[in-house]
Formats: structure tokens, sequence, C-alpha cells
């Protein structure tokens, strides 16, 4: 095949392939800060990053960029709102890395030269996006020259600066952003190789860790329970939780977040919406099968899905792919229920495929995306059929490859191509090589978006064969009529009249039996609203500047439900207020002054044995409390208790002080303290210990860099 026909089929990657080194965090990168992230006035600006802004314009494009990109990777099917919000975070969480990390590149000295980039691009240590993108999948080989020869190529169409040509726009994103994202790769690859390099476990430190795991206490205890003390009984103000919030203020860090209140309304499709699509596909299913113009029933029914080609039998899709292999050419099975549509299903015709061919081919050009037109038409047909007699009166084929093919693919191997039966071929050269018989000699004309021209043709080989099926499909999804839909937005609009207060919002649920749903910590750019799924529209109206506590807003369609909404609570940026640090601090101040009352009935006990009788608790025993673990065998999680355990002042004495852990007031007797025998390698103690440590450092480093920055968010401006 042509040089256009690799770009288009191998280097997807290019342009769209490195969208998965994207979600991993290196995308979107320009060679120079001030052109990507340039400034703009304080009204344009989504956020800054220790003074760096990103202009509203530019993050815009860049997220319709990546957008663009992922739904033309997705075959044109349209991006969920999931999906974009996932972009749009990528995009921010991009320019945070980048404001906070080139200048620590810049300080480091860290670069990339052309020859690393050249290695990376077409060397041995090639990226594994294209490795894998040029990699012969039944060899495992690495095809260096043809990476080399589709980006060569790409350069060119670059640097031709002709916009109206076709894949000029792939090479341009290639060069003006996948090459830049690349070296902002590998820079962040040495950055945090220089970290990782760096660790070291000295041995003190691994004989320490050894000497720990080793240790075991042996204890009994007296646990008396918190449940002891009805929580009823123990009183916890707000001047009480506001104080310990602001002992730990940084326990306590909230960012920008609402809570919401909704009840939703049905408009889901009814049984009834169901039934009527099923008859509907019942009533057409004749014509379906009589018709002998596939192409124009599924137009005209809206619904369709006719590819033309065969699948094979083992690659056939669908719960009911035996039933549609049964079918005689012509028959018709369904309607059937699939992935939420009713379908039909015609079975066209059928054929046995191989699964694998080897062919060779000489392709001569009529014109192409890059050069234009090449030659006419009259003298490429001459030309290839001249080729073609010269073969059959002996001429070595290889020379031939060599002198005049245009396939830079193939041109270096002989013409020949390996092909799975899932390649993406033009049609006449993918029904030649796999339809017609080994042997067959022939010459095609083939048109692309990428080439026009004629391919003389030699199938070689034709490995495991399998029965194969052309199907057409009419699909019809289930959905609502307009009678459901109506229904469930006059209810809604009826409840949302009714319950323009708090007040009456409460009422108006209790009076129809509807369930109320929490929507907590929603942030500007929440992705899913719990419950709900994605609704950038209610996201709006929750931080719109108008929108009060209390507000209710009027029903919004959200995928299947109309939803009326109440606002029930702001948190701005800072320290937790009493309201939303309640449910987690009350517990902990609770048990506290439940620990208080309980050391102060019991005193200053002269026994373990007194601590059990006074509190009708069990005297328990441990042999085996490990120092490297946080838990009591039979009574849970209690760090404290573990490291009281270990207290050798407490050695020998009767009884310890209480300790407050977390189910209840601990008191221990500490029996002895001993060491385990055997034992980890020690060599192999500091190796786990140093990965431990090398993996902190490739998940935190940058991260840690980030909460380093000043970084402002302005995104909730432009929801």
């Amino acid at each position: 095949m042509s040089i256009i026909q690799s770009i288009r089929d191998k280097a997807a990657w290019l342009v769209f392939g490195l969208i998965a080194v994207s979600l991993a965090g290196f995308i979107l990168m320009d060679a120079g800060k001030s052109k990507f992230f340039g400034g703009g006035s304080q009204q344009s600006t989504v956020g800054t990053v220790n003074g760096e802004e990103l202009d509203y314009v530019n993050y815009e494009k860049r997220v319709q960029g990546m957008e663009q990109q992922q739904q033309t990777q997705m075959q044109g099917q349209p991006l969920n709102e999931m999906q974009q919000q996932n972009i749009r975070q990528s995009v921010w969480d991009q320019f945070v890395e980048d404001a906070t990390m080139d200048k620590v590149y810049d300080e480091l000295g860290l670069q990339v030269t052309d020859k690393e980039l050249n290695d990376m691009l077409v060397g041995p240590n090639a990226i594994p996006d294209i490795r894998r993108s040029f990699t012969d999948p039944k060899t495992g080989a690495f095809d260096a020259q043809a990476a080399a020869s589709t980006i060569n190529q790409l350069r060119t169409l670059y640097r031709s600066n002709n916009k109206s040509a076709k894949g000029y726009e792939q090479a341009r994103s290639f060069f003006e952003e996948g090459i830049p994202q690349i070296v902002k790769y590998r820079l962040k690859e040495k950055y945090i190789g220089m970290l990782t390099g760096s660790v070291y476990i000295p041995k003190w430190m691994g004989e320490k860790t050894l000497s720990d795991a080793s240790q075991i206490s042996s204890i009994s205890y007296v646990v008396q329970p918190y449940s002891k003390i009805s929580d009823s009984a123990v009183k916890i103000s707000d001047d009480d939780i506001a104080d310990y919030v602001s002992k730990h203020k940084d326990q306590y860090k909230q960012d920008q977040s609402r809570t919401i209140s909704y009840v939703t309304f049905n408009a889901a499709p009814t049984s009834a919406d169901s039934s009527a699509l099923k008859q509907q596909m019942v009533n057409v299913k004749p014509e379906f099968a009589s018709t002998t113009d596939v192409q124009g029933f599924l137009a005209r029914n809206e619904g369709g899905d006719y590819a033309d080609t065969y699948t094979p039998k083992s690659k056939m899709p669908g719960l009911y792919k035996d039933s549609l292999i049964a079918l005689t050419k012509g028959g018709v099975f369904g309607p059937y229920l699939e992935a939420g549509n009713y379908m039909l299903a015609k079975k066209i015709d059928e054929r046995s495929l191989p699964d694998s061919i080897k062919c060779r081919h000489i392709l001569i050009k009529v014109a192409d995306q890059q050069k234009g037109q090449i030659r006419d038409d009259t003298t490429a047909k001459k030309l290839i059929d001249s080729i073609a007699a010269a073969i059959k009166g002996g001429a070595d084929f290889n020379q031939l490859v060599l002198k005049y093919s245009e396939d830079e693919g193939s041109k270096n191997n002989k013409g020949e191509y390996n092909f799975a039966s899932s390649a993406s071929l033009v049609k006449p050269f993918y029904e030649t090589v796999f339809y017609d018989p080994v042997g067959t000699k022939k010459v095609v004309k083939a048109e692309s978006d990428n080439y026009i021209g004629y391919h003389y043709i030699e199938v070689l080989s034709q490995k495991d064969f399998e029965p194969a099926y052309k199907m057409a499909y009419l699909a019809k999804r289930i959905i609502a009529s307009s009678e459901t839909e109506q229904n469930a937005s006059g209810l809604a609009n009826q409840f949302a009249g009714e319950s323009r207060t708090r007040e009456s919002f409460d009422a108006s649920i209790s009076k129809e039996k509807l369930q109320k749903l929490i929507a907590p910590d929603l942030t500007p750019t929440s992705a899913v609203i719990p419950g709900l799924g994605t609704s950038r529209d209610l996201l709006k109206w929750v931080y719109d500047d108008k929108t009060s506590v209390g507000d209710v807003s009027t029903p919004w369609l959200v995928g299947q439900k109309y939803v009326v909404a109440m606002l029930t609570e702001i948190n701005k940026e800072g320290t937790m207020g009493v309201a939303k640090a309640k449910p987690i601090v009350e517990p902990i101040l609770r048990n506290q002054k439940k620990a208080d009352e309980i050391e102060k009935k019991i005193g200053n006990p002269a026994s373990l044995d007194a601590v059990a009788s006074s509190t009708g608790q069990p005297k328990m025993k441990s042999d085996s409390v490990s120092f490297s673990s946080i838990y009591i065998p039979n009574a849970g999680r209690e760090p404290k208790v573990v490291g009281a355990s270990f207290d050798r002042q407490l050695t020998g004495k009767p009884v310890s002080p209480g300790i407050a852990g977390g189910q209840g007031v601990f008191y221990i007797q500490v029996l002895g303290v001993s060491a385990k025998s055997g034992g980890s390698d020690l060599e192999q103690i500091r190796f786990s210990q140093a990965q431990q440590q090398k993996s902190m450092i490739q998940y935190r480093a940058i991260e840690v860099l980030k909460k380093t920055s000043a970084i402002k968010d302005n995104r909730s401006s432009f929801i």
C-alpha cells in the first residue's frame, strides 16, 4: 500500500493514539509555554499557577482539539458528558503540572537532544505507542524503517505548509503537539529517574526493620467499650467542634463545593413504549426480507447498519450469533433485544474466508494527498498493464517493484504484505487478496481519501479458512414516547411549582411520598452528580451567583429523569465549618469524652483483675502482638495499644494507665517482650524498602511540588 495509506492505517497513533498517554498526564504541550498558555485579562483567565496564566480561549481551544481527537478515535461517535469532563480536567491538570515543573526542569538543566528524540521515535528505545504501531503482529519485530518513513512523509507534508492538503492537519498536530508532548514525557522520566536513582537504604535501617519486625509482645488486657455509655449522655457543642477543627486545620481543609437535595421523575421508556416499538419492527420485517435494495430500506427506516463486508464466524458479535449463522441467505431473524435496541438481522451472503493472507503487489498512483495529481488515469493504466505483461513474460518481480512501485511501505520488501482478515484495506485490494483464490494475478483500481491508483496484485497464500457472513441490521433504540415524556415533565413541573421554599420542598416530598436524594460536595468541575450521572446544565444552576441556599430549581432533564433540586449547602475553600466537620469530628469528641468518663470512674486500679471486676469485662490475653502491626489479635485495629505493649516501662507492672483506643478504653499488663526466631533476608528487606520508596516517588514527587505552588482555579466562572 502507499505511504499515505500507511500514515492513515499505522500512524493514526501520531494524532490519536497519544490520547491514552494524555490521560496518564502527558498531553497538550506546545514547544513554548507562552504560546500555549498565554496571558489575557483576569476576566478571561481560567486559572494561574505561580503567576502563569491559562487563558480561557487557549484552554477551550485545547479542550476542543482533544475532544476532536478522541471523537475521531471513536469513529465519529459523540462524546458523553463524562468524557467531556475528563478531557477538561486533563487539560487543567496538565497546565498545573507544566507550570509547576517547567521551571524545575530548567533549573536542573534537563534537556532532550535531537539524537535522543530520534531514538524515542525510530530507534531501539522507541516509545511504546510508536513501537506498537510499527510492530509486525506475526513476528513481533519493530519496523524502525517503516516508522522513519512515515514520520519523514509527515515532516515533508508539514513543511510544505499546504494547509489545504489532505493529511496536513495530521502532520501539523504531530509536530506542533505530538513531538512537544513526547519531549515532556521524557523530561518527566528523567526527573523521576534522578529522584528514584538517589534512593538508598542504609544497612542499619534494614537491620532496624528486621529487629522491629521480629518483636513480639505478650499482654493481658481488659477493654471497657465506649458503647457502655449512651451517646445521648454525652453532649458535644458546636464550640467543641469548632475548637477541635481549629487545632487540626490541616486535617480539615476543604475545596469549594456545594450540596443539593433533589427528587426525580422517571421519563424512561415504559413497557408500553417497548411493546409498541417491537410491533413496529414486526410490521417491517416482511419488507426487510423481500427487499433487494437493503441500503434503501435501511435509509428509509432510519436505523441501519450494512457494511457490505463479511464477518468471520469466530468474530460474529451478539448473544444471538448462532441464530444469525443458522439463517438461510435472505433470511431475517428478530425482532430481538440487544443493548437497549430492538434488532432485525438479515443474512445477505456467506462464504469461506481466510484468517490471514500473504500477497505481493506493485502500486502505480494517479494522485495522492501529498503530491496531488501525479499522472493522468490513462497513463497510469497503461503503465500497470505493461508491468503485468512484463511479469507474465518472466521479468523479475523484485526489480520491477524497486523501479516502479509507489508504495514505500513494501517497496524494500519485494512488494510483499501479510494481512489479517481484520485489516483496514481499500475494498478492491481487500476483496482480491481475501476473496480470490491463491495464484490470482490481476490489476485493480483503488480509490481512497489518501490516494488513487492501480495495483498489480498476486495472491501468494491464504490460511485458516472459516465461514464468514455478510449481514445487514436494522436497529431501533427503545425510547420514551411523547406521552411518557410529557407525563414525567408534567409531574416535575407541578412539583417545582408547589415547592419554591425549603419548607414546601420537604412538605411536597412527604405528601407525594417521593424519595429525597442528596448529592454532596459538588465542585465546579464535578464530572458526576451522585445518583444522576453527568449534567453540566444542572451544575451551572448550582454554581450560578444568583442561586442561594434554599433555592429550588426548575425541572432539568438528566438522562431519562426529570430532576428538581434544592441548594442546601455552600462551602467555601479553606477550613471546614462546623456543619461540614460535625459528622466527622463529633464521633471523635464523643469517644474522647466517654474515655474521660470511663477513666474517671475506674480511677487508679491496683491490678488488671481490679479493672475486670469494676467493669464486668473479661480479662483477655494475647501472646502474639507484633511490633510491625497495628492490630491486636481478637481486638481489631488498635495502634495505641500496640505501641503501649512494647513500652518497657510497663513490663512487670500490674496494670497500665487507661489507653483510649478505637473501640474503648484499654488497660493492659505487659507480660513480656521477645524476639521470634528466623526472619527475612537483610538484603531482601533493603531491596523491598528501596522499591517501596521508588514507587512512592513516582506517584507523589510531582504532586508534592504542586502543593507548594500558588494555584488559583477560576474554572467555576466559566461553567
